[in-house]
């Protein structure tokens, strides 16, 4: 199937839509630093929940869950707990609204209102700046690559180069290809700031929504005319120690892709992943756009509501287009081109099933749709760079009282830098790939301990959280070379390691600043090991209440993540005719959702009327300041 003159009238539009939206939103995105990295915090947190599921309704992610569900079938919706998928339900509970009560603009400037000022807070702020800044420009890198290496797919080098004046080399055609949509994307999202990016990626949503449908209903009427064929475990979620799946006789190339996964033990592999996910959970998000579609909600409510809502949208969308690929795929199999020169590449089923399955019409929305998801996703991450080099290093360290007039001319000049630095990383991908794996890895492997304590122990300061930080990094960088298989199975001993300099790192050093302290704890208001805080904030204003709602936290936690996994089964059992199961996961859903009316969306006003207004925004940066 070739990309027919419809095909690309549609994704033209998309094209020229965001960048319309874009131009109409510059001049609102000017008014601020707040309004352009944060939209004001004047959003609707629905909008906002669209344009967080956009974001993560990403090209590379989608053709993974689509193999994934190829060759695992049902029990595939376990493994991106590995993310883990599920921490969403913990922003949605409680640490949505923690957050959000904090009232800053990213989350280095979020250490200052934990840790206060001084020696070992600036290193703590600075090590999250670092963390954020390498994160984004190794994302943005490869997705630009990414995303060249997709649209060739479709978009032949030789239907272009009669239009193109000068001479590419074929090394470099994902690249060019990745340069012309990135453009699009520095395009709206630099000019319009944080609110064109949102309303881009509700229009995104949409288009990605109509496209799942369709898949979703030819995968359907498929069915019909012939059966599946897969092993009888594929068609269960459930498990035991092993996942018993066996090919032999229908695909046999799926059994070697299992055993290179390393998911057989599938027990313990479980237990693992649940263990580390729930741990980076309730970490918080690491500071990334995530994070920024937090801090752009109007009000810690708004910030749970939000939060919950990008389940609701994203999940049984994304999972309707994920499961009629797969079907598609199966039933049609023999029509796929899978072969490398490295043997069957699972990979490329996604695309491969587009190009085969998608009628004219589909095929440019679905691609409109994924190209929308790399753009959003691209946007939102570049939104979370600006916000790091502007708000947490030209204004704190350059230049604080720069007026809104300079303040955009910088997110302007940051946001074409990141975006070009980004391109030349892309260009040398194939020198530094293993190195920025090596560092974003290591990053990511240091997290988790420092950033769990910083939340639930008052007695944790800046010191702690910069050596559990570096102490966490430094083996997760060492430990691939020493460890073979899966991060997850070391994962234990690098928690003990990290959770040791944490620790130490604290006991080094005095205690945060008392006012810091109680200034954080009265205005976030978390649970866990406060009591001496909690004493002094009480001492001062007897009518204060502690947030004593762990244990309802807790049980909704649990609720959420079932109903998130109801919500992922529900268009499973719809596209395959199980219609036993999906009455019974209809039957879940309605329960978990008056169980969280009750327990959740009904007491979200009283939890912030226990709570002090938020200070403005231009208070809180100078008490930083």
């Amino acid at each position: 199937m070739k990309l027919q003159p419809l095909d690309i009238a549609i994704i033209l539009l998309y094209l020229v839509s965001v960048s319309v939206i874009g131009l109409v939103l510059q001049k609102r995105a000017k008014a601020n630093k707040e309004a352009y990295l944060l939209g004001g915090n004047t959003l609707p947190w629905y909008a906002l929940g669209l344009s967080n599921a956009s974001g993560m309704f990403d090209i590379s992610g989608t053709m993974w869950m689509v193999m994934l569900g190829f060759v695992y079938g049902l029990k595939s919706i376990w493994i991106p707990w590995l993310w883990p998928s599920f921490n969403q339900v913990f922003l949605m509970m409680f640490l949505g609204m923690w957050l959000r009560r904090s009232n800053v603009t990213t989350g280095a400037e979020w250490m200052l209102t934990r840790f206060g000022r001084g020696r070992d807070s600036n290193k703590s702020h600075a090590i999250v700046v670092i963390f954020a800044l390498l994160s984004c420009l190794g994302f943005l890198a490869y997705g630009f690559i990414g995303l060249g290496k997709f649209v060739e797919i479709f978009v032949p080098w030789s239907m272009v180069q009669p239009y193109i004046p000068f001479e590419v080399s074929a090394e470099f055609v994902p690249h060019f290809y990745g340069m012309i949509f990135t453009l699009f994307a520095m395009f709206y999202s630099v000019i319009g700031g944080m609110s064109s990016i949102v309303w881009a990626d509700v229009l995104q949503y949409v288009i990605m929504t109509v496209a799942a449908v369709i898949i979703g209903v030819m995968a359907m009427n498929n069915l019909e005319a012939s059966a599946l064929n897969v092993p009888e475990e594929w068609k269960t979620p459930f498990f035991g120690a092993t996942l018993n799946l066996d090919w032999t006789g229908i695909i046999d190339e799926v059994n070697d892709k299992i055993q290179s996964d390393g998911y057989s033990l599938f027990g313990i592999f479980f237990s693992l992943m649940l263990f580390k996910g729930v741990l980076a959970s309730i970490a918080g998000p690491t500071p990334s756009y995530d994070m920024q579609k937090v801090l752009s909600t109007r009000s810690p409510e708004d910030a749970a509501k939000m939060s919950g809502f990008v389940s609701v949208v994203l999940i049984p969308t994304r999972y309707l287009m994920i499961i009629g690929f797969v079907v598609l795929a199966l039933l049609n199999y023999n029509q796929l081109n899978l072969e490398t020169a490295n043997g069957i590449d699972f990979e490329r089923i996604l695309p491969s099933a587009i190009q085969n399955f998608a009628p004219t019409g589909v095929l440019g929305l679905i691609l409109a749709g994924l190209l929308a998801a790399f753009i959003g996703t691209f946007a939102g991450t570049l939104n979370a760079a600006q916000a790091y080099l502007v708000n947490d290093v030209y204004l704190r360290y350059v230049n604080p009282t720069a007026s809104n007039q300079t303040v955009t001319r910088m997110n302007y000049t940051t946001g074409i830098v990141v975006v070009f630095v980004s391109m030349i990383i892309g260009f040398f991908a194939k020198d530094v790939n293993s190195l920025l794996q090596w560092i974003v890895a290591g990053l990511y492997g240091g997290y988790i301990s420092a950033n769990v304590l910083k939340w639930y122990w008052w007695r944790f300061n800046g010191s702690g959280f910069f050596w559990g930080m570096l102490s966490g990094i430094i083996p997760a960088l060492i430990f691939p070379y020493i460890f073979d298989g899966l991060d997850l199975y070391y994962f234990p001993l690098l928690l003990l390691i990290s959770l040791a300099g944490s620790i130490t790192g604290t006991l080094m050093a005095p205690p945060t600043d008392t006012e810091t302290l109680k200034s954080f704890y009265r205005s976030v208001r978390p649970w866990g090991f406060w009591k001496p805080i909690a004493e002094l904030v009480k001492a001062e204003e007897p009518s204060f209440t502690e947030n004593k709602n762990f244990w309802l936290d807790m049980f909704n936690v649990v609720i959420g993540v079932v109903g998130q996994m109801s919500l992922t089964l529900l268009p499973l059992y719809l596209v395959l005719g199980m219609n036993t199961e999906l009455i019974i996961v209809l039957v879940v859903l309605a329960i978990i959702g008056a169980i969280l009316k009750k327990t959740w969306w009904d007491k979200l006003s009283s939890r912030e009327n226990q709570t002090p207004a938020l200070p403005k925004k231009e208070e809180t940066v100078a008490a930083h300041r």
